[in-house]
């Protein structure tokens, strides 16, 4: 297995990455919020029906 920011092979200390500046980056990239799933906007949904 290979690191997914660097691809470098994997330590087993830090897995999936290979060292702890791979993680963090990785926990950067989370928080700044970079990992988002495409979807419609909250405000959009209908409401539901104990909230009418």
């Amino acid at each position: 297995m290979t690191c997914p920011i660097c691809g470098k092979p994997t330590v087993p200390a830090y897995r999936p990455f290979c060292s702890k500046r791979c993680a963090d980056v990785d926990l950067a990239r989370w928080l700044r919020g970079d990992y988002a799933i495409p979807g419609e906007p909250a405000g959009d949904t209908p409401p539901r029906d104990d909230e009418t």
